[in-house]
């Protein structure tokens, strides 16, 4: 017995030190006030809430916070919240849940708290849809940092080269044909499809309004409209338009190098992605232009909303009403939606800031894109931006995408689309 107990004892310490591994820790410069812990896998979430953390506290001197943050790698930290709320000890006031495990937090005795209150206020000034993917009967648990509009990044050097006009691609069969010009005048593909991940397809197939799951979370991966989308995505690459992309995905650094030495002529991602052009593309700087997506059909949708992190307050937070309070200043206001774009480039989750002078003021990101009024854009498909069903099956359903579907049917077309998102579906039901 007591070798048993000295192992669990080893195997807790060794846990621990798994967890504290990478941890990055940061303070706001308040040193009174109530202490607000916060987890987040994001080093841009950490700063953004240092710098909100300081001006809560010049704006709220009979409330003020000793914020403490700390950063920790992804898995680690999403398996540390979920055993610390089930513990019912240990767990931060206020946290970053990325969407793909959010649904994991959602499950049984909810330990978020909710957020209607503090929301209700301001509901109508906000992306519903990006409300809604961090709900439950009603009950909104999470808010978030940016809209995640899908789009395309064309790199107008290679299309004036080819002589296509993007403002004249309104469809994907548009696309496909423009592509083809694209490969026939410069040699370059049009696009790089991900073979390793899934912001190639899932975008492609939300604006069709369709999903992963359904509302009741149901897998629905298999439909029709999915099949028919991933043999487009595969008719793009056995066409010379696209290639599969270097790297496998869109966040790789042979991706980087490839799309910074003009390796292709446009990439569709969310408008988050905007960040990842001026950090590690620079030399495209005055080259991309950012327009909606094609559309299916005619009357079709021109986005989907993508990505996302729900920041929460647990029902172990200190002071409930102060956490939910300094949340919705950060993420939820007016100013705090403004410097979501000035400090992070992302598209705020607020809509009526989107023609606020501010956001169209120099920075980085007007200075590198040749788009005149980005959100001038995004306010013209704002209703057409559809949403997902982010559900309980949702990890396990993207875990045999990025691990299976994409390989098989694009890469090594070992199964046809049909087969092998049949099979990852019965997988997950």
């Amino acid at each position: 017995m007591k070798r048993i107990l000295l192992f669990l004892v080893l195997i807790t310490c060794m846990i621990g030190m798994v967890f504290a591994a990478g941890s990055k820790e940061e303070s706001s410069s308040a040193t009174e006030g109530t202490e607000i812990t916060f987890w987040t896998f994001q080093d841009l979430h950490m700063q953004f809430y240092v710098d909100m953390a300081e001006l809560w506290n010049e704006q709220n001197p009979d409330r003020k916070i000793d914020f403490k943050g700390e950063v920790l790698p992804y898995e680690d930290m999403h398996t540390k919240l979920l055993v610390s709320l089930q513990a019912g000890k240990g767990a931060p006031d206020l946290v970053d849940i990325e969407i793909a495990k959010y649904p994991n937090f959602l499950k049984g005795d909810i330990q978020l708290i909710p957020l209607n209150d503090v929301i209700d206020p301001v509901r109508d000034n906000f992306v519903t849809a990006r409300l809604d993917i961090y709900s439950k009967d009603g009950k909104n648990y999470g808010l978030p940092f940016h809209v995640g509009a899908s789009v395309i990044y064309y790199n107008m050097d290679i299309l004036n080269a080819a002589g296509v006009d993007p403002y004249a691609i309104k469809t994907w069969d548009d696309y496909m044909k423009a592509g083809k010009i694209v490969k026939e005048k410069t040699g370059k593909p049009m696009t790089t499809i991900e073979v390793t991940e899934h912001w190639s397809f899932w975008p492609l197939i939300a604006q069709q309004g369709s999903d992963f799951l359904d509302a009741d979370g149901n897998v629905i991966l298999d439909n029709a409209t999915n099949v028919k989308t991933l043999q487009y995505l595969k008719d793009l690459l056995n066409s010379g338009v696209a290639i599969a992309t270097p790297g496998g995905f869109h966040h790789a650094e042979e991706y980087y190098g490839f799309m910074n030495d003009g390796g292709a002529a446009s990439v569709w991602m969310p408008m988050w992605y905007m960040n990842r052009f001026t950090d590690y593309m620079p030399d495209l700087a005055g080259k991309i232009l950012i327009l909606p997506m094609p559309r299916w059909t005619s009357d079709g949708a021109r986005s989907a909303g993508m990505g996302g992190t729900g920041t929460s307050v647990t029902n172990q937070a200190r002071d409930i009403e102060l956490t939910k309070d300094f949340l919705m200043f950060a993420k939820g206001s007016e100013e705090g939606n403004l410097r979501i774009w000035e400090d992070l480039g992302f598209d705020p989750p607020r809509w009526d800031v989107w023609d606020n002078p501010r956001m169209n003021a120099p920075n980085k990101f007007t200075d590198y894109y040749l788009n005149d009024d980005i959100f001038g854009m995004l306010l013209d498909i704002k209703d057409e931006i559809n949403s997902v069903n982010i559900k309980e099956k949702l990890p396990a359903v993207i875990d045999r995408l990025k691990s299976t579907v994409m390989i098989q049917a694009l890469q090594q077309q070992n199964k046809s689309p049909a087969e092998a998102l049949k099979e990852a579906a019965d997988l997950a039901r």
